[in-house]
């Protein structure tokens, strides 16, 4: 490669080769710099000003906005940057309630680990003595406001890389907040849980909500018969928890830690990725071969099927009916263990996920009989890790150990479900199998070991070309959807992975330091796959007997009663707020027609006549969306009462009749 001329770096040369700022250059010197709101990832933001450097005629400038040239003299360590660094990381701790030793982060935060390296030991500053409350009402993920450093990194991740923005900055000043849509809980806006603002958090700011206590109790309950299915993307991530490389294969090692952990059976969640090929590639066979409801959108994402929900109800008919492989898994495993004599409520299900959508997915209704639901409990690769640590095992000292049958067998289609193109080449090898037994499927899906964002290639199934795409990022999703909109795109099978580089990039996973990282985890996967005896799903002849146990066959009726599901329109979504006993509520329209009504004016007017009254500690006023009645804007809803075509003279009458009620 070649110099673009070198920058001095305390004394040091070093060249400049691609890099697009000094702190990336400084790092390549072997010399770390901290810093929070940096990530090669995210655009430039400059907000922690921890990455600090003494440039030569330049004074003192943040490295990660700064463009490296030829004759630089940078000095990164003076006594003047070692004092403002410190002096930021004082004032960051000072500014929340930074409870280490019980945060959920401790151990793996970046402001703990920053603190310790600079030697801040005591805080110069008082601390804030305001708390603000933690948002627990998401399925998937714990938002902390008094651990948030402002440092925006997780709004950048949410609008730059999943193009979905349900975050932003609120409030000015020492009022600052991370907040969602309207200060809403993240259950009442777009988020589609994917956790990828947790995996960049680097606090404890936001995590992924915890069922450890639960599935504890679950396995210490002498009535309970506890199963638990590990993912494919968890075995190429746990070791790196404990020292071994990233994308060393565990796999045994986390079957005898659960075990001594207290499951009863272990299973194998790439036996129902298998399951899953077996459905969703007839599934896709039996549309291509009517053309309908084409292109085929893959299901296993719940992130991407939640984001279709909410942004594109239009593509719902064209979304795979099948089950992910977490659910069709807790479905045969329920129902093997009724058909056995037992109770559906007498068995528990834990899955272990390199996800935090996995946790929001398990407790959708419907994926309840009963009001049972099928998965229990839902773990992250880190989660299963402090279990581990909870029960004092020495993870790198155990003895590798099976999987209990059926359901720990698999082919190495299913394993390569946990990276970005692996449905899709299962897919392909399934359909192959049976349209062309002998053809060598390796040359046809060497596009889709690429590590991009976008992988497209074709395939012929019965004379015709099958236009297939595997797409990974869900702003990277958005581009094909518009594509296919406009024509300038078309395809027939569509894989949808919410997160960057698939599953083995989720935000339950450790950390990830470098894109080398799931670089190595997907390579990890591919790695187990060739070790297997067995890489086409149909090969997997613990599935044929589970359909002959059903009475079944591949997208029967029992098949569909188990595996398949539908799904919702979500596009008007529910941001009324959670009511404050004692107060009364005024919720205004704010859908398109009723702000060019008037409702912004509205909440001023109710506002104004509220300060007045000298009721204000007795309503809460707050824009809605949407009550559906467009012919009768603006639309008013107080309490429980609707008021069509709103003034402020009717919400006079209802108003003063509501806090009359309330004073009862």
């Amino acid at each position: 490669m070649t110099s673009k001329g070198f920058v001095s770096v305390e004394g040091k040369r070093v060249a400049i080769e691609n890099e697009k700022n000094l702190l990336e250059l400084i790092r390549k010197a072997g010399i770390e710099i901290p810093t929070f709101c940096y990530h090669s990832e995210l655009s430039v933001y400059g907000a922690c000003r921890l990455c600090l450097v003494d440039i030569e005629g330049m004074g003192i400038q943040a490295s990660c906005s700064i463009e490296p040239r030829d004759g630089m003299k940078v000095k990164v360590h003076t006594p003047q940057i070692r004092e403002i660094r410190r002096t930021n990381i004082e004032l960051l701790l000072a500014s929340g309630h930074h409870n280490c030793t019980t945060c959920v982060k401790t151990g793996y935060c970046r402001l703990q680990d920053v603190a310790r390296k600079l030697g801040v030991k005591e805080l110069r500053f008082k601390e804030s003595q305001e708390q603000r409350p933690r948002n627990t009402h998401s399925h998937s993920i714990v938002r902390d406001p008094d651990k948030c450093i402002l440092c925006g990194d997780c709004i950048r991740m949410c609008s730059e890389v999943q193009g979905i923005g349900v975050i932003d900055f609120a409030n000015r000043g020492s009022k600052t907040q991370v907040l969602p849509t309207f200060g809403k809980d993240l259950d009442d806006v777009e988020c589609v849980n994917c956790g990828q603002c947790v995996r960049i958090c680097p606090t404890g700011a936001l995590s992924s909500k915890s069922e450890v206590s639960q599935i504890w109790a679950d396995i210490w309950s002498p009535n309970k018969k506890v199963a638990v299915q590990i993912a494919p993307a968890v075995r190429v991530a746990l070791g790196e928890m404990y020292n071994l490389p990233a994308g060393e294969n565990a796999t045994g090692q986390i079957v005898t830690a659960l075990r001594m952990i207290g499951f009863d059976y272990v299973y194998d969640t790439s036996y129902s990725a298998d399951l899953t090929i077996f459905e969703e590639a007839t599934e896709f066979l039996q549309r291509f071969e009517k053309g309908a409801n084409m292109p085929l959108f893959t299901s296993c994402c719940p992130a991407w099927v939640k984001h279709a929900e909410h942004c594109y109800p239009d593509l719902l008919e064209n979304i795979s009916t099948c089950k992910s492989p977490q659910q069709m898994m807790a479905s045969a495993i329920k129902e093997s263990y009724v058909r056995e004599g037992g109770k559906r409520e007498d068995i528990s299900v834990v899955c272990v996920m390199p996800c935090t959508a996995k946790k929001y997915e398990a407790k959708r209704p419907e994926f309840a009989v009963n009001g049972d639901h099928d998965v229990s409990n839902v773990l992250t690769t880190m989660e299963l890790a402090r279990m581990i640590d909870e029960k004092g095992i020495k993870f790198n000292e155990l003895e590798p150990g099976p999987f209990d049958m059926p359901f720990g067998f698999k082919t190495g289609a299913g394993v390569i479900f946990g990276t970005a193109g692996g449905v899709t080449e299962a897919v392909i090898r399934y359909i192959m199998g049976i349209v062309a037994p002998s053809a060598d499927y390796k040359p046809v899906c060497k596009v889709l070991h690429e590590s991009t964002d976008l992988k497209e290639l074709e395939i012929e199934v019965s004379g015709k070309k099958v236009r297939i795409a595997a797409v990974n990022g869900l702003k990277n999703a958005k581009k094909l959807i518009e594509d296919l909109k406009t024509g300038k795109k078309q395809y027939d099978f569509i894989e949808v992975m919410a997160c960057p580089n698939g599953c083995v990039g989720g935000a339950g996973q450790p950390a990830l330091n470098s894109a080398q990282n799931a670089k190595k985890r997907k390579e990890g996967l591919y790695g187990i796959d060739g070790q297997q005896q067995l890489h086409k799903p149909q090969d997997n002849h613990y599935i044929t007997k589970l359909y002959e146990a059903l009475q079944s066959e591949v997208g029967g009726h029992k098949a569909h009663e188990l595996f398949h599901t539908h799904y919702h329109n979500r596009k008007r979504v529910n941001i009324s707020p959670r009511r404050e006993e004692g107060k009364v509520h005024i919720n205004v329209c704010f859908g398109s027609t009723c702000v060019r009504r008037g409702a912004k004016d509205l909440v001023r007017q109710i506002r104004q006549y509220a300060q007045g009254k000298n009721i204000n500690a007795q309503i809460n006023v707050e824009p809605s969306f949407c009550y559906e009645k467009c012919t009768k804007a603006p639309m008013v809803r107080i309490n429980d009462a609707e008021i069509e075509k709103a003034d402020i003279e009717k919400i006079d009458i209802v108003l003063t009749r509501e806090l009359s009620k309330a004073a009862q």
